[in-house]
């Protein structure tokens, strides 16, 4: 699909809505504050395959970045290549974790597998290092700047999943599983992978969160009412 009509399908769902005014964050708000975490997924197909690649392409080209590198990059594992990937996971994981924990991390594991796909997300560091030789001065924070604009990527795509019927998590075993991705997706040795979110039509219920004082992480100076 181009790029044009991933553009067209995704504003059309948005057309009805005025694109400014007072109070007109709240949906948009909201849709954050329902994001979680779901570790209990299925198979089943909440959208088509075709409308998860929609949104993925459509976070990755409007996320921002650091003096508009595009660096981050997504690979979405469907179907069998998704099953490989967490199989792949539990071989290697089993190689380096003793019996007894290798029991709870395969339970975990086969949790992620029962999803329906994993979206695989990476920084290009190709482009890193040509931010970096070109402004020098900001050599050291261009890495920093790159995971913020893939944390966006992430959030982004989690919620819109969310939205659309699927639970997801955020995992991490990058850097063990990097090789094994790399030869069998044969994806580019400067894409570094950083998150893995693995999605399906949620089976169960989200965990309990708890928040901490936002007076305590929120600090307003200088407001008037």
């Amino acid at each position: 699909m181009s790029d044009l009509s991933i553009e067209q399908s995704i504003n059309d769902k948005f057309a009805s809505q005025s694109k400014k005014g007072q109070g007109e964050s709240e949906a948009f708000l909201a849709a954050f504050r329902e994001r979680r975490t779901y570790y209990q997924i299925s198979k089943n197909a909440a959208i088509p395959d075709s409308r998860v690649e929609e949104i993925v392409k459509f976070a990755i080209k409007h996320v921002p970045s650091s003096f508009n590198g595009q660096m981050t990059r997504a690979v979405i594992l469907f179907n069998d290549d998704h099953d490989e990937f967490w199989n792949t996971t539990a071989k290697i994981m089993s190689a380096m974790l003793s019996e007894e924990q290798m029991k709870q991390t395969q339970q975990r594991l086969d949790g992620f597998k029962a999803g329906h796909g994993t979206v695989l997300f990476f920084d290009d560091e190709s482009v890193i290092r040509q931010q970096q030789e070109a402004f020098k001065l900001y050599a050291d924070n261009f890495p920093v700047w790159a995971n913020q604009a893939n944390g966006m990527a992430q959030l982004v795509v989690w919620t819109a999943l969310e939205k659309e019927g699927f639970g997801c998590s955020l995992q991490h075993y990058n850097p063990l599983v990097d090789a094994a991705v790399q030869e069998k997706w044969k994806v580019p040795v400067d894409w570094k992978l950083l998150a893995q979110m693995p999605f399906g039509v949620p089976t169960g219920e989200p965990g309990p969160r708890d928040y901490k004082p936002l007076n305590e992480r929120v600090w307003a100076i200088g407001k008037k009412e």
